[in-house]
């Protein structure tokens, strides 16, 4: 065994497996802050979330090789985008609605 291959945790981690659990700390995270202020809002969830993945993404992905399971992930928040956008779509309509009626 190789003294390189092996960390002082035991085992040495894949940027992948480690994506993983940041992405899990960080929604647990927000799951925890947004009960303790007592304001549970799925929209402010998923957009945070989504800056998350984000973030995450461009950690783990390398500077010169596209591999494979990027491609996907990048489908995934391409459609996480397309949803931001129809939120920021019916809020919009939402708040042109208020002021109509008004």
């Amino acid at each position: 065994m190789n003294v390189n291959s092996v960390s002082s945790a035991g085992i040495l981690m894949r940027k992948e497996q480690t994506a993983i659990i940041a992405l899990a700390v960080w929604l647990i995270v927000l799951t925890i802050s947004m009960l303790v202020m007592q304001s549970v809002n799925l929209e402010i969830f998923f957009v945070l979330s989504l800056i998350g993945c984000f973030i995450l993404v461009e950690q783990i992905t390398p500077k010169y090789v596209r591999p494979g399971y990027v491609r996907y992930i990048r489908y995934v928040l391409a459609a996480g985008v397309i949803l931001f956008g129809v939120i920021i779509a019916l809020k919009v309509m939402q708040f042109i609605g208020q002021r109509i009626v008004y």
